[in-house]
């Protein structure tokens, strides 16, 4: 099955059932331009044989990035811009694969070191230590409504590009997702209280990309199945607006969960006990996978292709989930970071991708004890998150990986990075 197209509500189709999930690059230049190293990258990608490439994070406002080297169309793009993404779209649709570009705004979760103040749907900070991302400020109603026309514009310039579609990134606790969730969306009026009003935000946006692309653009949604928060966005509201964005016409919906105070797609232990999610039948596949249930329990529901992403390494699990219907496409992440051609090995017969995460981290198995300190369990989880950006940063550079890296040398780079394109961008 992992062979088999998809054809897409609005006309497209994909060429198999493995896509390229969205990670973080960190690989544009200060201005949020697209540069060399993300077409290598990508081209990399576009030759390993997943029928869908979707992008890490491209920020529709400069003042909130989700970390530095973000790609940047803050409105219509200048021809510079205009010409280094036709270069990415480019060399990432070589294999003849779908590159949707994955549109997003960090909000709350933009690192202090890029904005100390940024906007939200509330002024609710990260219940995260170490002072790493600022108190927000509270959007008002005319720029939620800019925001909505830059996702729009956004959406538009990839399209003219050459990218094959768009994802609006609604989990994670990005923006959109910090207003579907009652933690963080404190509101009072059409866009607080009812899950209706926090999912208009969202909704809005997903019309004015479709008014800006036309009918026969995919347009996509990542969609947390639960923020797994005690309070937070649970499985029945994820439910309801999967129905919603079904309605709105969207042709693929990804599900994942988590956020960063609480990286369940990361693995990582959160800071806090995990909120208890409604029983669902246990699939063989969810032994590995962390949403598969999860999707399978919509998909008894709607129609609308799901993708599902977040723990698969065997190709027996992948191939339970599209035979079990929990999903229509399988999403890959870390494997990709080292093993770049993984899909064509999957469907070609390989049994088993590697789990380099196991055993990343700074902290020693002798000195676990101290991963109960919530500021070093946030620093040895980040960690092992940079060793991963340190492998896509050589594959962009430089054509390679290097299993062998050091964590803690990793963690040092990426840090002297961010701050250097911080520096240079002013």
């Amino acid at each position: 099955m992992l062979d088999q197209p998809l054809a897409l509500p609005c006309g497209a189709s994909l060429s198999n059932r493995i896509a390229k999930a969205a990670m973080t690059e960190g690989l544009a230049d200060p201005a949020g331009r697209p540069t060399a190293a993300l077409e290598r990258l990508y081209g990399l990608w576009s030759d390993g044989g997943a029928g869908l490439l979707l992008t890490g994070n491209v920020i529709v406002d400069a003042d909130h990035l989700e970390r530095p080297g973000n790609v940047v169309i803050a409105g219509e793009p200048d021809a510079a811009l205009r010409e280094s993404l036709a270069s990415w779209a480019a060399a990432g649709t070589r294999g003849g694969n779908h590159l949707w570009a994955q549109i997003s705004h960090a909000g709350r979760q933009t690192p202090t070191l890029v904005n100390p103040r940024p906007k939200s749907a509330s002024d609710v900070p990260l219940a995260l230590p170490g002072g790493q991302f600022g108190k927000p400020v509270p959007l008002t109603i005319d720029e939620i409504g800019e925001l909505v026309e830059r996702w729009a514009i956004a959406a538009r310039a990839c399209q003219q590009a050459g990218f094959t579609g768009v994802q609006v990134h609604g989990a994670h606790g990005y923006l959109v997702s910090q207003f579907l969730s009652p933690r963080s969306n404190l509101r009072e009026d059409e866009y607080g209280g009812s899950l209706a009003n926090r999912a208009r935000f969202l909704r809005e946006i997903v019309r004015a990309v479709r008014a800006a692309t036309g009918p026969a653009f995919p347009v996509s949604v990542k969609l947390n199945s639960a923020d797994f928060q005690k309070g937070g966005f649970a499985f029945a509201d994820s439910f309801q607006v999967v129905r919603w964005l079904e309605e709105d016409g969207v042709d693929l919906i990804e599900i994942s969960g988590g956020t960063y105070e609480q990286p369940k797609l990361m693995g990582i232990a959160g800071m806090e006990e995990e909120e208890a999610q409604p029983d669902l039948a246990p699939s063989t596949a969810a032994r590995e996978a962390y949403f598969v249930d999860f999707a399978k329990a919509m998909q008894a529901e709607v129609s609308v292709p799901l993708m599902v992403t977040g723990g698969f390494r065997s190709r027996p699990a992948m191939v339970q989930a599209l035979e079990a219907g929990a999903a229509d496409v399988i999403g890959l992440g870390r494997p990709m970071c080292l093993v770049t051609n993984a899909p064509h090995q999957v469907i070609e017969g390989r049994a088993q991708l590697p789990r380099y995460e196991d055993d990343l981290g700074l902290v020693p198995g002798w000195l676990g004890f101290l991963k109960r300190i919530k500021m070093v369990r946030a620093v040895d989880g980040f960690a092992g998150i940079y060793w991963f950006y340190q492998q896509l940063w050589l594959l962009g550079h430089e054509g390679r990986v290097d299993e062998d890296f050091s964590v803690f040398k990793a963690f040092r780079l990426v840090e002297a990075r961010n701050k250097a394109l911080i520096a240079v961008r002013g």
